[in-house]
C-alpha cells in the first residue's frame, strides 16, 4: 500500500502524449490549443467608430464651433470616405471606419439635427472620444492566444477574427469505461432483488465529458476467461482503460490477476485513502493495432489502466483526484490547487488521507467547506448534496474549524 502523494507522483509520471490534430475551429470548444494564435493584421485594422453619431475635427470644436453641416454618411462596412471641409461633419455608424480628416465622434444623444445641420448640445468633449484606435488591441504578429490553453467561446471569437478556420489541438485519448459484475443490469431494466442498475460507468462517462473526452462503455460478467479475452482486445484498441470494481479481495475480483496474466505492469495496488483504498493502477506496452497506431504518436505506445474500486463514491473521487490530473498533464494544462476553510471540526482516526464530501459556500471572499454526512462509499445519492471533496491529510486525526485544506470540486 502506498500513500496518496506517492500515487499522485506515479500517475503523473505516467502521462502520455497523444499528439496533435487539426479540427474546424467551431469544433474546438473545450479542446487544448497546441499552437500560438497570432494577429494577421492590426486589431482593430482601422480607426473604428464605437458610437453612432457624428465625426468632426476636434480643433474646430475647440475653436468654439458647435454647429456643423452634415457632409455625408459613413456606414459600417463601407470604404473610408474623406471629409472635404473641416467646418463640417460626417454621420458615422458603430463599427465604421473613421472618416479621413476627422478624429472625434459625438454620439447622437449629444447632438440635435435639423435641416442638415448637427448641433452639439454638450460642453465636455474630448479629442479622439468614441474612437477605437487602429492596433490598440494588438499589432500584426502579436500573440493573441498562447498554446496549451483550454479553448472557450472567447477564444473561438479570436480564432474567427484572425481567419483560423482550422486549429491545432491536442488529440484526445481513446478511452473505454468498463464495469464488471453479475449483479449489474442496464439502466432500462427492472433489477431483481439481488441486482442493481449500472451507474458508476455512466458517472465516469459524464466526468470525462466534462473534459470533452468521448468514451465507449462495456460491461463484462464475473467470468475470468471472458474478462481476459475482452480486456486483451481493449488493451490493443484503446489508450486508456477505466474500470469500476473487481479490484479488491473478493473471490470474484478477478481483475488484478487478469492484468498480471496479460502483462499489464502493476504500478501500484491500494492507496492509504478513504474512500477508494483498493485502487489499482498500471500500464501495458501495446502491440498496436493499425487503428491505434494511426491514433497515437510514435512515442506514446502505452495503454494506461485505472482500476477504480466499485463503490460509487470511491469511483467518483478517484476519477477526480487521479484521472483528471493525469489527463491535464498529458495534454499540457497547468492546474492550480484550490483550498477551502472547514466550517466544522472533523475527527478521522485511521491513518489514511480522507476525501470528505463538503458543501461549498463563499463568505467575504473566502471559500468555505461544510462537511456532508453520508452513509459510506456506497452512498451514491450523497453526491447530490455536496459540491466537492476536501482532502484531509493522513498525518493528523483532528481537523479544526477554520483550518484550510485542498478541495477537489465537481460543481
Amino acid at each position: 500500500m502506498i500513500s496518496v502523494k506517492e500515487a499522485e507522483h506515479i500517475i503523473l509520471n505516467s502521462s502520455q502524449n497523444f499528439g496533435v490534430e487539426e479540427v474546424p475551429f467551431l469544433k474546438a470548444v473545450g479542446r487544448i490549443l497546441k499552437e500560438e494564435i497570432v494577429a494577421d493584421r492590426d486589431f482593430p485594422p482601422f480607426n473604428r467608430v464605437s458610437m453612432d453619431g457624428i465625426a468632426i475635427d476636434f480643433t474646430t470644436f475647440r475653436n468654439g464651433k458647435k454647429s456643423f453641416k452634415i457632409e455625408g454618411i459613413q456606414p459600417a462596412g463601407s470604404e473610408q470616405i474623406s471629409m472635404q471641409n473641416k467646418e463640417n461633419c460626417i454621420e458615422v455608424m458603430t463599427g465604421a471606419v473613421l472618416p479621413d480628416n476627422t478624429n472625434t465622434v459625438i454620439r447622437y444623444e449629444d447632438v440635435t439635427i435639423k435641416n442638415g445641420i448637427a448641433t452639439i448640445t454638450v460642453d465636455a468633449i474630448k479629442k479622439n472620444q468614441n474612437v477605437h484606435p487602429k492596433g490598440k488591441d494588438g499589432k500584426v504578429g502579436d500573440v493573441l492566444i498562447t498554446a496549451n490553453k483550454v479553448i472557450s467561446a472567447a477564444e473561438i471569437g479570436v480564432l474567427a477574427t484572425v481567419g483560423k478556420s482550422n486549429v491545432k489541438v491536442a488529440k484526445l485519448p481513446k478511452v473505454i469505461i468498463i464495469s464488471t459484475g453479475d449483479e449489474l443490469v442496464g439502466v432500462e431494466e427492472i433489477p431483481l432483488e439481488h441486482q442493481i442498475r449500472r451507474s458508476n460507468v455512466f458517472t465516469l462517462v459524464s466526468l470525462l465529458e466534462k473534459l470533452h473526452i468521448p468514451s465507449k462503455t462495456a460491461h463484462i460478467t464475473d467470468n475470468k476467461s471472458v474478462l481476459k479475452t475482452k480486456i486483451e482486445n481493449y488493451l490493443q484498441t484503446y489508450d486508456v482503460l477505466l474500470f469500476s470494481g473487481a479490484v479488491s479481495k473478493g473471490k470474484f475480483d478477478f481483475l488484478p490477476g487478469v492484468f498480471e496474466e496479460l502483462g499489464v505492469e502493476k504500478l501500484f495496488h491500494k492507496v492509504t485513502q478513504r474512500p477508494g483504498k483498493p485502487f489499482w493502477f498500471g500500464s501495458a506496452t501495446s502491440l498496436n493495432t493499425d487503428e491505434k497506431e494511426e491514433h497515437q504518436k510514435e512515442n506514446s505506445n502505452k495503454t494506461i489502466v485505472f482500476g477504480f474500486p466499485g463503490n460509487p463514491i470511491s469511483t467518483f473521487v478517484n476519477c477526480l483526484a487521479y484521472f483528471y490530473p493525469w489527463y491535464s498533464k498529458s495534454v499540457g494544462i497547468e492546474t492550480k490547487e484550490e483550498t477551502a476553510i472547514l466550517t466544522e471540526n472533523v475527527t478521522f482516526k485511521p491513518n489514511l488521507t480522507y476525501f470528505l464530501q463538503v458543501k461549498l459556500s463563499d463568505k467575504f471572499g473566502h471559500l468555505l467547506a461544510t462537511p456532508i454526512t453520508g452513509n459510506g462509499s456506497g452512498d451514491l445519492a450523497s453526491l447530490v448534496h455536496a459540491d466537492a471533496f476536501i482532502k484531509l491529510p493522513a498525518t493528523q486525526t483532528a481537523f479544526k474549524k477554520g483550518e484550510n485544506y485542498p478541495v477537489i470540486r465537481y460543481r
